[in-house]
């Protein structure tokens, strides 16, 4: 027989999985040392989310960029969002793993999209800001800003499958029938 659609009782882990993915890509994000910003291979300029460093061969001089309030802003905000999204990874593991807890679902989605609000915003500040510190060459965002934007968008579809599973309750506690779609008689 042929049984087409989602294993829902899969997605009793797999929500959770990400999210724990989306932190893992957080952290990254605001750990990296370098790796948001860099200058062409990063021969003379680079940046993370902390500091940035200028300077050619083995002579580099580094400076904090907490010195300006946008950056202390994106710090504030790329943390904050983590901090919220530890707390909808707990909840998610409480409200899915031992048993289903479907009231805590809508719950967990709306502190995705609030984590997800604010790790969009320090990801826009950043560029924008720091592109104003910027008086030559060609700089790129790379691995490090990546990874904020990947923690961001597994926030977001987190967020939408957290919507909608309320609605599979049924599914996802296993006592939904099976619907094939052939079976031979």
């Amino acid at each position: 027989m042929f049984r087409c659609g989602i294993a829902y009782p899969r997605c009793r882990w797999i929500a959770p999985l990400l999210l724990l993915f989306a932190i893992i890509f957080d952290i990254i994000a605001i750990a990296a040392t370098s790796g948001w910003v860099e200058n062409e291979d990063a021969k003379s300029d680079y940046a993370s989310m902390w500091k940035r460093c200028r300077g050619r061969n083995d002579q580099w001089e580094c400076s904090s960029l907490m010195e300006y309030p946008w950056a202390q802003a994106v710090a504030a905000l790329m943390i904050l969002g983590l901090l919220i999204l530890i707390v909808a990874f707990i909840i998610s593991c409480v409200a899915l793993c031992p048993t289903v807890n479907i009231s805590l679902l809508p719950v967990i989605a709306v502190l995705l999209v609030i984590a997800v609000i604010l790790q969009v915003i320090a990801l826009i500040i950043y560029p924008v800001k720091f592109n104003e510190l910027i008086f030559e060459g060609h700089y790129d965002y790379t691995w490090a800003y990546g990874f904020g934007w990947g923690a961001t968008v597994l926030m977001i579809g987190c967020s939408f499958l957290f919507c909608c599973l309320p609605r599979y309750e049924d599914e996802l506690t296993g006592l939904a029938k099976t619907k094939y779609i052939y079976s031979s008689a």
